[in-house]
């Protein structure tokens, strides 16, 4: 739904578009950069678990409403045991309250909000160079 759903707070730009730019960003920086969506829980959580299998170093995740909600996200995450940087098109703090904590920041490499499509840029970023410091 993103670039339809309440543009004056998520902006015109879809998924494909944010998934374009990141892949062009990561073959600026040398990586390979897969985007997957979903809008069921069990199957984001699958897609973790798969691609701790399959030699991913880290992610950069949007878990949107699920960030607010899910702990069953959160323990994949924290089971895959690799970096991730939490994303947000929104700003989340100057939203409704329950919108202000995520099950998920605690854990994360570090939390990006309310910089639109361009979070996900710095969000990528800013993941390399928490892999790059751990490979030192």
């Amino acid at each position: 739904m993103l670039g339809k759903r309440d543009t004056s707070i998520y902006g015109t730009k879809t998924l494909d578009q944010i998934g374009q730019d990141l892949q062009k960003l990561g073959g600026e920086l040398g990586l390979e950069v897969e985007c997957r969506q979903s809008n069921h829980e069990g199957a984001l959580i699958d897609m973790i678990q798969d691609a701790t299998k399959s030699g991913v170093k880290g992610f950069v995740i949007n878990p949107g409403a699920y960030g607010h909600t899910s702990i069953a996200l959160r323990d994949a995450l924290s089971d895959a045991a690799l970096p991730f940087v939490e994303v947000h098109l929104s700003n989340i703090h100057k939203r409704e309250s329950f919108r202000h904590k995520t099950y998920l920041s605690d854990i994360a490499s570090g939390v990006i909000v309310g910089f639109g499509p361009d979070s996900y840029q710095l969000g990528l970023r800013a993941l390399v160079n928490v892999i790059a410091s751990l490979n030192r």
